[in-house]
């Protein structure tokens, strides 16, 4: 399932727009790409979609966390209790992960890539299989995190060396952000560009305003819609696409830091950001915390990552939305039973 559906809206609108489309798909981050841009002039879309995807591959190969990259170099050399070079664009990188962890608690980490490759998680195929309970609690009594990476300039080195870098739940947001950059600057002002589910819209599609739609985490299609504004994002965390099952129990990629396992006691959770430089980065590092924090907690993260708009599905299938979405949701069919929060 896939968390926007973005392809069968993607066919109205070419049905429907008067300036033509041009449409690319491609599979990077591990997940199906979309971009989709309104011009009319289609060589200048084809360039620009071309421009964002070589950005993107760029970026996959040059971050990735367990095939040889700058990123693999990084998690050898702390490892190892030695200090690395980094380009100054993963320098940014980490300082602005740990910010974000930070404001999130660090319920979303980056660097917990060691207990996601305990679980399984951290290949493009994974065996369902439980991790050995012992290496889970060593992990929690070394507790690495990247709180842990010390910065000065370009040189990185580690108080911990259990920590390993995995940008999995934050580089996708990234990609977003530098796509929208790429985009304008190509001179393309209206455009929808997919990550597996994190969501940009760009301007407009002749004047009317994009429309996603959000998946329901256990039923095919959307369980609503929702229509952006120019320049922003949103973003998913479900637990309905990278898991595995067994014994008939569900284990997801979303891991508590706190515990060493995968949450349970949500299915998904969906933030729209606020138009910014930054939307797409926060609508992939926002959903995270706000996932993992639970029942108890998530509106207090939420305000926390200054995220207003959020929706959450619990694992009872019980739906809570906060007052600022719901206003801007559209249910499809029947209206579900919904708790509206302020």
């Amino acid at each position: 399932m896939r968390t926007f559906l973005i392809a069968l809206l993607a066919v109205c609108l070419t049905a429907c727009t008067k300036a033509p489309l041009q449409e690319q798909q491609a599979f990077v981050f591990g997940t199906r790409v979309e971009v989709i841009v309104v011009s009319d002039a289609p060589e200048q879309g084809r360039q620009a979609i071309a421009a964002v995807l070589r950005e993107f591959d760029r970026m996959h190969r040059a971050y990735h966390a367990w095939q040889p990259s700058e990123l693999t170099e990084v998690n050898s050399a702390i490892a190892a209790g030695r200090p690395q070079q980094v380009t100054p664009e993963l320098a940014e990188f980490m300082r602005e992960a740990q910010a974000l962890s930070a404001q999130g608690d660090h319920l979303f980490d980056p660097g917990v890539g060691a207990l996601i490759k305990l679980w399984g998680f951290h290949a493009d195929e994974f065996e369902a299989r439980l991790p050995d309970p012992q290496a889970i609690a060593d992990w929690l009594k070394q507790k690495p995190s990247v709180a842990d990476l010390v910065i000065a300039g370009t040189t990185v080195t580690s108080r911990n060396r259990s920590l390993a870098l995995d940008f999995g739940g934050y580089l996708k947001g990234v990609a977003l952000d530098r796509a929208a950059a790429i985009l304008r600057a190509q001179g393309i002002n209206n455009a929808l560009i997919n990550i597996g589910g994190n969501v940009m819209a760009l301007g407009s599609k002749d004047g009317r305003k994009w429309r996603v739609g959000i998946q329901h985490p256990r039923q095919p299609g959307p369980l609503a819609t929702v229509m952006l504004d120019d320049g922003e994002a949103i973003g998913t965390s479900g637990d309905y696409q990278r898991y595995f099952e067994l014994d008939g129990k569900r284990y997801a990629h979303l891991i508590d830091p706190r515990t060493g396992w995968p949450v349970d006691h949500t299915q998904a959770v969906t933030v729209l950001i606020p138009a910014s430089a930054k939307a797409g980065t926060l609508s992939d590092a926002a959903s995270k915390p706000i996932f993992i924090a639970g029942p108890d907690g998530w509106r207090e993260l939420a305000r926390k990552m200054q995220t207003g708009l959020v929706l959450r599905v619990d694992r009872e299938n019980r739906i809570f939305v906060t007052e600022a979405l719901n206003k801007r949701l559209e249910y499809i069919g029947k209206p579900p039973e919904i708790s509206v929060v302020p």
